[in-house]
């Protein structure tokens, strides 16, 4: 049966578990120590910044690892309004949860927060962002894909729209399967990323900070990633992490091919039973978010689940709320609406007709 919730999280490629199996036992060392162990868990840790680096087109000093998105994201938000004195934080509506709490966070800290609002296709206008910042504004945050519509938002145009008056973060964590994830193409000052998104590990992240750009750390301890991050150097993870990046990067234009056939196809079986809920502006390849009229949403979730086939209602880590997606509240979606619209997700084990199977095991539970 085709997996289709890869925006939640993806099956580990065979070759990163297999660039990652020797730091178990034969490479086990803390790469804070002084030993020869510690010297090749080190090196090790240090070549994966770097190739890390070459794939987002940045310096490896730049590349903080983290453990994995949510992390990343915190310390982007967190770590500019702390660092600017509870300085200012622009968001989109449409962020996810991890954005969105860290600056409700900073709020009750002192921090002026203000989330712009997006167009019923979820997407954001950079003028409105531009409007927003001022002097005293310590981020700019939206993110380059929406995990739950696919939806992707204009992140070198709100770059260029900001001109520098404050740093720019986006999250990269749905959008690096399907599109150039080039830290100088899109001019963003931070970005994050989790691997286990595009075949990588869970529990392993990475955020790109721009030389220069100074962020207060929000996890103190041995001071690891230049005072940025401290904690235990996760060495597994980071050879993990970047072996399933260059392994996407690789297959950016397959993906999309095939992933975006795959997708189209199954969009294209329930085509009169369903509606798309984006219809006029770029998705990625991989997304699929489907109103299904006078279906509830929890109900067709749990006979597809029987039926072998994950799908989801929304965000992964929101998918035991009982409270409408904030996405498609703030895309104007009414609440009726809402309760009847389901993500499905393509990625990197999907063939073209897996569009036309799944498609088949809706049909039927919608018969049933």
């Amino acid at each position: 049966m085709p997996y289709l919730d890869h925006a939640a999280t993806t099956p580990m490629r065979p070759e990163v578990w297999e660039a990652m199996a020797p730091f178990a036992h034969e490479l086990f060392g803390n790469a804070s120590g002084a030993h020869r162990y510690a010297r090749q868990a080190k090196n090790a840790y240090e070549e994966a910044r770097e190739r890390a680096a070459a794939v987002l087109g940045c310096g490896a000093r730049e590349i903080v690892f983290t453990s994995g998105g949510t992390e990343a994201d915190n310390l982007a938000i967190k770590g500019r309004a702390l660092r600017e004195g509870r300085g200012g934080i622009v968001i989109s509506q449409v962020e996810h949860e991890a954005v969105i709490e860290a600056a409700e966070f900073c709020e009750r800290l002192g921090s002026p927060v203000y989330a712009v609002a997006v167009d019923p296709q979820g997407r954001v206008d950079p003028t409105q962002v531009s409007a927003h910042v001022n002097d005293d504004t310590a981020v700019v945050s939206v993110m380059a894909a929406n995990n739950e519509t696919g939806v992707i938002q204009p992140v070198r145009e709100i770059v260029d729209a900001v001109a520098g008056r404050a740093p720019v973060h986006t999250d990269a964590v749905q959008a690096f399967n399907s599109t150039d994830v080039n830290v100088e193409a899109l001019g963003v000052d931070m970005l994050s990323l989790s691997a286990h998104k595009f075949g990588g590990p869970k529990g392993v992240g990475l955020l790109y900070v721009r030389d220069g750009l100074s962020l207060e750390a929000v996890i103190h301890g041995g001071g690891q990633e230049l005072g940025r991050r401290s904690g235990t150097s996760n060495v597994m993870g980071a050879v993990g992490m970047v072996v399933a990046m260059e392994l996407a990067a690789a297959d950016r234009t397959g993906f999309q091919r095939r992933v975006g056939e795959a997708r189209d196809r199954f969009v294209q079986g329930l085509a009169g039973v369903a509606t798309p809920t984006i219809e006029k502006v770029d998705v990625l390849a991989s997304h699929a978010h489907l109103r299904f009229p006078g279906v509830r949403n929890e109900s067709l979730l749990i006979r597809l689940d029987r039926d072998g086939l994950a799908v989801s209602v929304g965000s992964a880590c929101a998918s035991g709320a009982a409270t409408v997606s904030h996405v498609l509240t703030a895309m104007g979606v009414a609440p009726e609406a809402a309760r009847e619209s389901l993500r499905f997700s393509f990625g990197w084990t999907n063939q073209a007709e897996d569009g036309d199977e799944a498609a088949r095991v809706v049909l039927a539970a919608l018969d049933r």
